[in-house]
């Protein structure tokens, strides 16, 4: 076990899922889910398709109620509540259907996270000039400062690009845990290359990041921890090498003879 392990185990997690469920009628979307996550790793979730995922982002987000267990988040049990209290206390996601402000400019898609409360409590209400620091975001997830595409609005940018967007109003919210929702969906080979250096600058400060992910081969590059889902519940949780030799996992991705 390396220092930074060590050290994560010893400290409290940032997030703790514990024993939660979710069903809508008959059907179980959500079983007893567990697991922890420290501050500073990169958490994978995988499964197959209905497998639960996003269910469970939605869970962890507050855009669903979970029909029993707890979600802690820094201390504080924030099951239950409304999204917009949960990105306040540093919670923030992307969706895998991207909704920008399509008539808006990209950079003006970010003013509205900018003028958060979060933001607002975190800079003493000296929010600076919003444009620059829109555009600083946008850079940093790979945006040309002061290319066309910066200025252009949001609907009308490819699909590269509007991931890009959503990872940067993240940031722009100055969250501390990021969740990504299929951010590597749709990309191709290069923009998955441009993209992933991103992630790993992000995990490198201090961000803890949890991805649902169907690339695994990419996922699997960055992830310090994977927790596998299959029918809602959690089969396997460990490094990706190893999960994937499991043959509970093997069966829910490959099926059974």
């Amino acid at each position: 076990m390396n220092d930074q392990n060590k050290r994560q185990n010893d400290a409290d997690p940032i997030l703790r899922v514990e024993n939660i469920s979710k069903s809508f009628g008959g059907v179980k979307a959500v079983v007893g889910v567990n697991f922890d996550l420290h501050e500073g790793q990169l958490l994978g979730v995988i499964g197959p398709n209905g497998s639960g995922k996003t269910t469970l982002v939605n869970l962890i987000t507050g855009f669903l109620k979970p029909d029993q267990g707890k979600i802690v988040y820094k201390g504080k049990d924030i099951n239950g509540w409304a999204p917009y209290r949960i990105a306040r206390v540093g919670i923030a996601r992307t969706f895998q259907m991207i909704r920008p402000f399509a008539e808006l400019p990209s950079f003006k898609n970010l003013i509205i996270p900018l003028y958060s409360p979060r933001v607002k409590a975190l800079s003493g209400g000296q929010y600076g000039d919003l444009d620059a620091v829109a555009k600083d975001y946008l850079e940093e997830v790979g945006f040309e400062r002061e290319s066309a595409v910066t200025y252009k609005a949001a609907g009308s940018l490819p699909h590269g690009y509007l991931k890009r967007l959503e990872l940067a109003k993240c940031l722009a919210l100055r969250s501390d845990l990021i969740i990504l929702d299929e951010l590597f969906s749709g990309l191709s080979i290069a923009e998955l290359a441009s993209i992933v250096p991103i992630i790993e600058k992000l995990v490198s400060e201090g961000k803890t990041v949890i991805m649902i992910e169907h690339r695994l081969r990419e996922l699997f590059r960055i992830a310090d921890r994977v927790v596998v889902l299959n029918y809602g519940s959690v089969i396997a949780d460990g490094i990706p090498c190893e999960v994937m030799e499991r043959s509970e996992v093997r069966k829910a991705y490959l099926g059974s003879e």
